[in-house]
């Protein structure tokens, strides 16, 4: 697509001199006779460069460039000026214009400066996309998955990230519940601030008031000068609690006042201390649970849980363990100077039946450790630790990857029917999906109404 150009100058005779010069080289191009109208074309259009005239009636080329660059900051300025006006052109540059020319315009020099200008234009472009690419990538590369349960997560994240509201991450060991917090952080409008985690459960009791809010110098033995808490340093950015279910009970009062109030006191100190941090807390605890047995806050519960997210364990979506397979291989083969492609048929049939315990963190140092052993392109049985070699592998599953994982998909759902007696309602949610996803996955997969005895055996 051609570059769009557009020429304010109130003679005649050079705007259309230069807009002859540049069609001829494959620009689009318009002219305007005055700065105001030249406003108004930007307004409506859009120009990858501006070639203005300093003196122009109604708005002269500097105030038509401080207007335009808050209406299309990405379009480039060239400014025209008279010999004598040079100090001005230099002043123009000053407020952003990318370049100048001086009349008469030399034509080849004209063609040159342009060429320049768009070869900049371009490069500048294409590294904003590539620190948004790795911007995005950085979010999600951890966050795998197409089943339903995570469709669902990254629908919430979607919504949930651009706003400030408090998030509370909910699943075991190995889900992935920092990875979701980075997620959200790193797409809302705090993703310049700071990304701030601590594990409340790893901190000593007697420690934990001052990591989180600071302490004054002389305050308690050893504090021999004043401290930051985090609260302050991650301020503007997202504080990330992780196991807020362990943190005591002393502390989840201040807690509570520091998220209301958006200030604490730090330890030692008498002056509030204001923050804005946005909180992301994490468990693998039933807190609403706790809070009836008198260990967790109630008050606090429902201030940090504004929006809930539940994160499947891996065996609760086991469609995705091929994909996850996939990006560990990708991902250690690199690091480890390997070409490894994947897997052979039965260590992903393995792979698929195992219970995973210990989530994705456990599949991942399995991959992990079968590329260290692995001398072949492919993973084998040989490659996995032994803990995993007598995991049965079921049925025969075809070679095709789509087709096993088909059959995978249709003799679990059976088995989910069987053990609810073939009640839709409740195998949809056992399954974690909608009703109307469990019909659609039975007429893909051919699985009748009425079971028959072959398959009511299952």
């Amino acid at each position: 697509m051609a570059a769009r150009i557009l020429i304010a100058d109130d003679e005649k005779p050079i705007r259309d001199s230069l807009k002859m010069v540049l069609e001829d080289e494959g620009y689009s191009t318009d002219v305007v006779g005055d700065g105001e109208e030249a406003l108004e074309k930007i307004k409506s259009d859009k120009f990858d460069i501006v070639i203005t005239d300093i003196k122009m009636p109604k708005l002269d080329g500097i105030q038509l460039l401080e207007q335009a660059s808050k209406i299309s900051p990405e379009t480039f300025f060239v400014i025209m000026t008279a010999y004598a006006s040079v100090n001005t052109a230099i002043d123009a540059l000053r407020q952003g214009a990318y370049d100048y020319l001086i009349k008469p315009v030399e034509f080849d020099d004209l063609i040159i400066r342009i060429k320049r200008l768009l070869e900049y234009k371009n490069l500048a472009f294409e590294n904003k996309s590539l620190r948004q690419r790795i911007s995005t990538e950085a979010d999600f590369s951890n966050l795998i998955g197409k089943s339903e349960p995570m469709r669902k997560v990254f629908s919430i994240i979607t919504q949930v990230a651009p706003t400030n509201s408090n998030v509370l991450i909910i699943g075991k060991s190995g889900t992935g519940k920092e990875l979701v917090a980075k997620a959200i952080h790193y797409n809302s409008n705090r993703r310049d601030k700071m990304f701030l985690p601590i594990n409340c459960g790893a901190i000593s009791e007697n420690l934990i008031e001052s990591e989180l809010f600071g302490h004054k110098k002389g305050s308690f033995t050893g504090a021999t000068e004043d401290k930051l808490g985090l609260f302050k340093v991650a301020d503007g950015g997202t504080l990330f609690l992780d196991e807020i279910g362990d943190l005591p009970l002393n502390m989840q009062v201040k807690l509570l006042r520091a998220i209301e109030d958006r200030a604490f006191i730090p330890v030692g100190g008498v002056k509030p201390v204001s923050t804005d941090v946005r909180i992301i807390a994490a468990t693998n605890q039933n807190l609403y649970e706790k809070t009836k047995t008198g260990e967790f806050r109630e008050d606090l519960y429902y201030r940090l849980n504004v929006v809930e997210i539940n994160l499947p364990a891996l065996n609760e979506r086991k469609e995705d363990i091929p994909l996850l397979v996939n990006h560990f291989i990708e991902k250690y083969s690199k690091e480890m100077g390997k070409k490894i492609i994947g897997t052979d048929n039965d260590t992903m049939r393995i792979l698929l039946n195992h219970e995973w315990p210990g989530g994705v963190r456990e599949l991942e140092n399995v991959i992990e450790r079968a590329i260290i052993f692995s001398s072949k392109e492919l993973i084998t049985v040989e490659n996995l630790p032994e803990y995993l070699k007598g995991v049965p592998m079921a049925h025969d599953y075809p070679d095709s990857l789509k087709e096993a994982m088909r059959s995978f998909e249709r003799e679990h759902i059976l088995k989910v029917m069987k053990k609810y007696d073939y009640n839709k309602d409740e195998v949809a949610k056992a399954l974690e999906i909608g009703l109307s996803s469990l019909y659609r996955k039975m007429d893909e997969l051919n699985i009748p109404t009425k079971l028959s005895q072959e398959e009511d055996n299952l």
